[in-house]
């Protein structure tokens, strides 16, 4: 007597993940098919430019696997998580001078780098704008401090912008306004039109705005990658250690360890090296006070008895 036949098993497969919206993602497959995507369990946690293994199911696929992850960037208060892009090499912070730059906020996208390991590039946006030797001006002391300040209007000449890019896997941050669709458009043509075909065929009945997605570059500039993520007025790094954080810190590296006590927290104590470098001119006095709150938030955040546990995402190490 034969039986009921065998039900076919699910095709599996391993690609990148493009788009994300909530816990539904969109999948690049290495066969070059772009597929809708939910996960497999909730212990979970996806960004675009992740690596991931799955199965197909009936109309798209389940992810149950990610892949080890070099990089992973991301904001966090004490109570939530934001995932912005995973395996980026570097961050590229857009600011304008038509809307106002909150130079705490690049601070953040800052450490955000370092503790990641990744470059920070600013791109400067709406050069042709008269403001724009004003907002150059308040950059100075990011440049001073090795981070490239990139000047380029988007709608005229992107140029300045794309040796930076290329072979790079870049994660764009920044406010609403300042212009990073533009440039996407601007370095890749027609990304526009291609982010509501992928929204209106893949996430079709959802609401989108605040969706990342990944764009391949152009085989010209090589083997990279651009990940667009929603504007943001705040970028909390409490998920960063305490310990951790005084590293992120590029000018204050000389100067850890070489406080006359081991265990000094850099606010009055004597003979603290950082303090002795803020007299000194060598460190601004806001980043030294920008380290005390980061590591005061994050110290909140770990404290017994604070509430609602942070739920840290874990796995990802800095590339060798």
């Amino acid at each position: 007597m034969s039986g009921a036949p065998a039900a076919t098993p699910a095709a599996p497969f391993t690609g990148l993940v493009v788009a994300s919206f909530r816990r539904h993602f969109a999948v690049r497959t290495d066969a070059g098919e772009t597929i809708e995507c939910v996960l497999k369990g909730r212990s979970l946690t996806l960004a675009c430019g992740d690596r991931v293994r799955g199965a197909r199911t009936q109309g798209g696929g389940a992810i149950d696997e990610v892949l080890p992850r070099g990089t992973l960037l991301y904001r966090s208060d004490a109570w939530k998580e934001k995932l912005i892009a995973a395996n980026v090499t570097q961050v590229v912070g857009v600011v304008a001078p038509d809307v106002g730059v909150d130079e705490e906020l690049v601070n953040r996208w800052i450490v955000a780098a370092e503790d990641q390991r990744c470059r920070l590039v600013l791109a400067a946006n709406k050069s042709d704008v008269p403001d724009f030797p004003a907002l150059l001006a308040r950059l100075a002391p990011f440049a001073a401090l090795g981070y490239p300040v990139v000047p380029l209007s988007a709608k005229r000449d992107v140029a300045p912008l794309l040796p930076w890019l290329a072979g790079q896997r870049s994660a764009l941050v920044g406010q609403s306004g300042m212009g990073k669709s533009t440039i996407l458009n601007a370095v890749i043509p027609g990304t526009a039109a291609r982010t509501n075909e992928v929204s209106a065929s893949l996430f079709a009945g959802k609401h989108t705005t605040s969706h990342s997605t990944l764009y391949v570059l152009p085989a010209a500039m090589g083997d990279g990658w651009l990940v667009d993520s929603p504007g943001v007025k705040a970028f909390g790094l409490a998920h960063i250690a305490p310990d951790a954080i005084p590293e992120a810190f590029v000018e204050m590296r000389p100067y850890l360890g070489k406080c006359r006590f081991r265990d000094c927290r850099h606010d009055a104590e004597p003979g603290c090296a950082l303090l002795a470098a803020v007299d000194a001119g060598a460190i601004a006095p806001h980043r030294l006070m920008l380290k005390r709150t980061l590591v005061a938030e994050s110290r909140g955040a770990r404290a017994p008895g604070r509430g609602a546990s942070p739920r840290w995402v874990v796995g990802c190490a800095p590339p060798g």
